[in-house]
């Protein structure tokens, strides 16, 4: 049990931080601040940090694609994505009191829902199918490049669709956070969610069916 409160704690660590950086670098950043190369870094360094305790998930779409290839046991998806969204409410929570005065927001209410969809959906299914190939496999495992895989993935869909067809969430922590923040309405916060977890789905069974164990 105590290991697992552990595993939680830096499940909400890493996404306090993730979702930190998002907000500051999305909604302050000053000139010259390039917003997705730091949120990047931040999930980077924090699957640095963490992923030998909790796998570094940080995302509950990527501990469900984590639980259906059987790398986290099913009982701990919920801990864990509870912890992933307390971290993430956590982080607003801050960020509105450090920055409420300075916050600009972005509209992101002419989101076209078709793109959206799709473009949420392809890039979770990347980042989940990068996690569970770098990350939880015995030809890979003790690899020192998994971070920067990972990081490297959000950082693509960052630039590829961010902004432009989605809020470039591939999170649904993190979705949830940028509708706290006014980044997207509601209405769009669970939309994106649900592509997070479809594309989460799809990349698990992606992954049972072209991996095979040495």
């Amino acid at each position: 049990m105590k290991a697992n409160l552990k595993k939680y704690l830096v499940e909400l660590i890493g996404a306090f931080f993730l979702v930190l950086t998002v907000a500051c670098t999305g909604l302050l950043g000053a000139d010259g601040v390039i917003a997705p190369l730091a949120i990047a870094s931040a999930l980077m360094i924090m699957v640095y940090a963490g992923g030998h305790i909790s796998g570094g998930h940080y995302n509950p779409a990527v501990s469900l694609a984590a639980a259906i290839r059987g790398a986290l046991p099913w009982k701990q998806f919920v801990p864990y994505a509870i912890a992933q969204i307390l971290g993430g409410v956590l982080a607003v929570w801050i960020f509105t009191m450090m920055a409420k005065d300075s916050i600009m927001i972005v509209d992101g209410t002419n989101f076209n829902l078709k793109g959206l969809l799709i473009a949420e959906f392809l890039f979770t299914f990347a980042l989940c199918y990068v996690v569970l190939q770098t990350a939880t496999t015995k030809n890979t495992q003790g690899n020192s490049y998994y971070g920067l895989a990972i990081g490297f993935t959000v950082l693509t869909g960052a630039f590829a669709v961010g902004g432009s067809l989605c809020a470039g969430a591939f999170n649904p922590a993190v979705a949830v956070s940028v509708g706290m923040l006014g980044i997207i309405p509601f209405s769009l916060v669970w939309y994106t969610i649900g592509a997070n977890l479809i594309g989460a789905v799809c990349a698990a069974i992606a992954f049972k069916l072209t991996y095979t164990e040495e």
